[in-house]
């Protein structure tokens, strides 16, 4: 309840420095629109809003769903092989460096101007904090109870004793670790979705903000903001509430003061 109410008093400060702005300088609509005018916007065109929302919603939940996925895997190869990390790590580090813009015309050259190419690169954003992340868990294990688990299975080098030194041992160690991979990961997907869109789409938040910004409705420019910001953040809470159930040992601690 807390959390709720600083959110909203947050907001609230929020909405009044922008109309203070507003007042103050006193843009254009076309440059800066007003709060009241994106309020009416977001109500006039509420239906335009969640049609192309609810398709950008369906490309961020698959991308992060796949992402997540092939990040898990990937973390899973590069924190429990050491040669593996060796030889993979530098390029998986390395693609951060290509721009997403770079990427995102190739994709839906390859894959089309549906959902594919928008799936594929929120996956690509999400690919590499999740990677990272339960990697990073994988070999932050503490060594004695990894010593612990060999002499326990065996000292043996079976591929199923390492599956299950995986499912039993690292996969719960390193779980902090991956939270905060999703977490990340939650709150960068709408990237990818939204840069696929602009390189080209046929509909979505992305693409609407394009036509809107073409024909200067900034009022309705803002308004898809809003509703990408609400679902980002519902996603966040969303996947924040899931992973506090499923791993409750994983939860962040309270802070200091």
């Amino acid at each position: 309840m807390k959390q709720i109410a600083a959110g909203i008093a947050t907001l609230a400060l929020l909405v009044l420095f922008w109309q203070v702005v507003v007042w103050l300088a006193a843009p254009p609509p076309f440059i800066l629109p007003g709060p009241a005018a994106v309020a009416r916007a977001l109500m006039d065109q509420g239906g335009l809003l969640l049609r192309h929302g609810w398709l950008t919603l369906v490309e961020i939940v698959a991308g992060m769903a796949v992402g997540s996925l092939m990040g898990i895997g990937a973390g899973i190869g590069l924190g429990a092989t050491r040669h593996l990390r060796h030889l993979l790590l530098p390029l998986v580090v390395a693609s951060q460096a290509i721009p997403v813009f770079a990427v995102a015309p190739l994709l839906v050259l390859w894959l089309g101007f549906g959902l594919a190419s928008k799936i594929a690169m929120a996956s690509l954003i999400i690919f590499f904090p999740v990677t990272v992340a339960m990697a990073d868990g994988i070999t932050r294990l503490d060594p004695v109870l990894a010593d612990q688990a060999r002499v326990m299975t065996g000292g043996s080098a079976r591929p199923g004793r390492r599956l299950r030194l995986i499912r039993h041992l690292y996969g719960p160690a390193a779980l902090p670790a991956l939270a905060s991979g999703l977490r990340i990961a939650a709150a960068v997907a709408p990237i990818g979705a939204v840069v696929g869109e602009w390189v080209g789409a046929a509909g979505g938040l992305g693409w609407l903000m394009l036509q809107a910004n073409a024909r200067a409705r900034i009022d309705l420019m803002f308004a898809a903001l809003i509703v990408l910001a609400v679902m980002a953040v519902a996603l966040y809470r969303l996947v924040d509430a899931g992973l506090r159930r499923a791993a409750p040992w994983a939860a962040p601690q309270s802070p200091i003061s």
